[in-house]
């Protein structure tokens, strides 16, 4: 990172922020003093000890958690009814794959509810804080792990539940949300970009079956490079991995990214 990359105070937002990717993501954006890092996290316990592990590394005491549930919409709208000020990244990492079906208070299947409206609903509710604070950007930690989504069956009501099925389905509608946000939000100075953070071992990767081969912080070069890289406000509505744009081919069916962001939006409150 430059000073002209970082040539103002900076409010980051990471989802997730108290696994393994997404702590290795806080903890290099901190890196630099002059950023502020907001980690969104459910359990207060790891959210106060991974903020003290981030300030302990970097020596950026502008790191702290907020207290949100990624699966509920109220959670999400209720975080940026609180937000302080401006917001000038958003990094959406936060995902699950629980090994049998479950759902959210309101009935929804939880990782649907996680890792698409999740995401779906923090870029929603903080539009008009990235509006206010632009340029900005968004960043959707997505996977090269992706697809066979069933619009008509986004919750596995019909079909088996498969967390594996689970999990490529909502990287893959990740990935078409990336495309649906740009033309509504780019007039206002904000991108909206997603990218595959690597193989990295993790709970989430052991939940799938997969080891993982990269430690964390190799995962998190992409998506710091685009929160941080002048790239990241050069380009919108693209796919990143290993720091290089990749062709998505599911970006290419406008019809079904326009269904995907109408079923997105019939579960608002």
């Amino acid at each position: 990172m430059t000073e002209q990359q970082f040539d103002r105070h900076r409010i980051t937002a990471v989802t997730g922020a108290t696994g393994a990717i997404g702590m290795a993501i806080a903890r290099q954006l901190a890196g630099h003093p002059d950023n502020e890092v907001v980690l969104i996290c459910r359990d207060a316990g790891k959210g106060a000890r991974c903020a003290a592990q981030i300030t302990g590394a970097t020596g950026n005491s502008r790191v702290r958690y907020e207290l949100t549930d990624l699966s509920r919409q109220s959670s999400i709208q209720a975080l940026a009814d609180r937000w302080p000020g401006p917001l000038h990244v958003l990094v959406n990492n936060a995902a699950v794959t629980p090994r049998r079906r479950e759902c959210t208070p309101e009935g929804i299947e939880r990782q649907f509810a996680t890792n698409v409206l999740g995401y779906f609903w923090m870029i929603e509710a903080f539009t008009r804080c990235l509006k206010h604070s632009a340029p900005a950007r968004v960043i959707n930690i997505a996977s090269y792990w992706a697809g066979g989504l069933d619009i008509q069956d986004l919750e596995f009501k019909h079909r088996p539940y498969d967390n594996n099925a689970a999990y490529r389905q909502s990287k893959q509608a990740n990935r078409m949300l990336t495309v649906a946000f740009p033309e509504r939000l780019q007039p206002f100075g904000i991108t909206v970009n997603a990218c595959h953070p690597g193989d990295v071992n993790s709970t989430l990767s052991g939940n799938l079956g997969f080891g993982g081969h990269e430690s964390p912080d190799d995962g998190a070069k992409t998506p710091v490079w685009l929160a941080t890289d002048e790239i990241g406000s050069r380009h919108t509505g693209k796919y990143f991995e290993r720091q290089r744009e990749v062709n998505c081919p599911f970006a290419a069916d406008a019809k079904a990214v326009v269904a995907l962001f109408a079923a997105c939006r019939s579960y608002g409150i």
